[in-house]
């Protein structure tokens, strides 16, 4: 997705004079284009995150539009007050873009481990929050950024994850995704980010046993769609949110605070990494499998409730 988000950006610079991208000395084999073809709109600060975040807001109240680009917890955890302070209270046009959602970086440890980021974000006034599944959803929104005021979080998966969206879908900031739609049944499935190959084969573990299931993608955490919500709480009995990150604050608590103040009682479950760190040192699929993160847990825990 990361790939998607530097060409679709290198493509709209060709005619937007206002795009600019700043680094903290990362983006090694994915920024160079942009940097090549528009030097003078390229800025690598150093290992200076603070930094990045204050220029970037700098520009942006100079009429820039200003893409940050990082490792997540480079380019959210350690410039936190700058974001607050510069991005977010100001209201200024940055774009956060952070690359490695959930345990992506798994052997590079707890540090480079992003299970907070979108419970940090959320939290902010005025910060929008999006969390693709796709390439297809990154593609759209990056289009979709350039005229959007205020500023917004690019959360990034980076292992070339296939594009599961239907193009005929409207892909809007804060406008949920459906993948699948199945008026017949009895269940939702609400995903974000990169676990979309979780939910997509806990949607065909469950086929096999009779269910079928909605799935859909949630790209936008904040502003949440709770129109749609409404609409599947109508129509679906049984709810289920899966997701990269820890189980407080992200998508599956903005569900459940959605469902705690409504008229509806589905039957809920959250899916999502434990509220504590890895100190598991391995690839991805190593470290959700010691955290039970995998597809035939969810599955089988959803059997049991259904």
């Amino acid at each position: 997705m990361r790939n998607t988000f530097v060409k679709t950006l290198v493509k709209l610079a060709e005619t937007d004079s206002r795009i600019f991208v700043i680094t903290p000395d990362l983006g090694f084999s994915v920024l160079e284009e942009f940097e090549e073809k528009y030097p003078d709109r390229f800025l690598n600060v150093g290992i200076a995150e603070a930094n990045a975040v204050s220029i970037a807001a700098g520009l942006a109240l100079s009429g820039k539009i200003v893409y940050v680009y990082s490792i997540i917890p480079f380019v959210i955890m350690r410039p936190f007050e700058q974001i607050r302070v510069d991005v977010a209270y100001m209201n200024t046009n940055v774009r956060l873009v952070g690359v490695g959602a959930g345990v992506t970086y798994g052997p590079a440890g707890a540090t480079h481990h992003a299970i907070e980021d979108i419970a940090l974000m959320r939290a902010l006034p005025n910060m929008t929050v999006f969390a693709p599944s796709d390439p297809y959803e990154v593609e759209r929104i990056t289009e979709e950024s350039i005229n959007y005021q205020g500023p917004i979080y690019f959360r990034l998966p980076k292992k070339g994850e296939p594009i599961i969206s239907n193009s005929k879908n409207e892909i809007r900031l804060g406008k949920a995704n459906y993948i699948k739609k199945n008026i017949e049944s009895e269940i939702a499935i609400l995903f974000t980010s990169n676990a979309s190959d979780l939910a997509l084969d806990v949607e065909d573990k469950l086929l096999k046993e009779g269910y079928c299931s909605d799935l859909v993608s949630m790209h936008t955490i904040k502003p949440f769609d709770h129109a749609a919500l409404a609409e599947i709480l109508k129509t679906k009995k049984h709810i289920f949110t899966i997701e990269e990150h820890n189980v407080i604050g992200g998508l599956g608590s903005v569900v459940s605070e959605y469902i705690a103040e409504s008229i509806y009682n589905p039957v809920f479950k959250r899916f999502a990494l434990p509220d504590e760190y890895s100190h598991y040192v391995g690839s991805q699929s190593y470290i959700r499998d010691k955290f039970g993160l995998t597809a035939q847990n969810i599955t089988t825990t959803i059997l049991e409730l259904l």
